[in-house]
């Protein structure tokens, strides 16, 4: 019988919202790149997505969402948010802004709710896949239950 996983915020937040998902455990598998962690769930990279947060040139800070494969369009994303420019955050700021590491960052429990975008090829599975709020640890469920949690809109915003 497999160990079972402990709870992270982000499960938290998910169960007491009545939100049902799929906890992944990948803790032991030395996997450190999303592509690296979709490959050891047997996920399709597509479908799995990493959390990414930005500034922009007004001081408004932004998360975006892209396929652990793909890279964030700087411009895109800033025309989706309606700024004229944004720049990831400096790792060092990751932590005290949203309460999360590098690596282990989540949309789901950041300690201040960010716009958040998600690239627009999330609509083409049932499910998607992202950082349950600590390393070695993924949730999955479908777009429309993210969307309940927090306020999500999909654009084109990958390379």
């Amino acid at each position: 019988m497999p160990a079972k996983i402990p709870k992270t915020n982000v499960m938290r937040v998910l169960d007491s919202r009545g939100i049902g998902y799929t906890a992944h455990d990948y803790s032991v598998s030395g996997a450190v790149s999303g592509a690296d962690v979709a490959r050891v769930l047997g996920l399709d990279p597509d479908a799995v997505f990493k959390t990414l947060v930005t500034v922009a040139a007004s001081g408004e800070h932004y998360v975006f969402m892209v396929p652990v494969e793909r890279e964030l369009d700087l411009r895109k994303a800033a025309r989706a948010v309606g700024e004229k420019s944004v720049e990831m955050i400096k790792q060092k700021e990751l932590l005290p802004l949203t309460g999360y590491i590098h690596g282990g960052c989540s949309p789901i429990g950041m300690k201040k709710q960010f716009p958040t975008v998600i690239d627009e090829t999330a609509q083409l599975y049932e499910t998607i896949t992202f950082s349950a709020g600590k390393i070695g640890y993924q949730v999955e469920l479908p777009l429309s239950d993210l969307q309940s949690i927090i306020p999500l809109t999909c654009a084109d915003i990958c390379i």
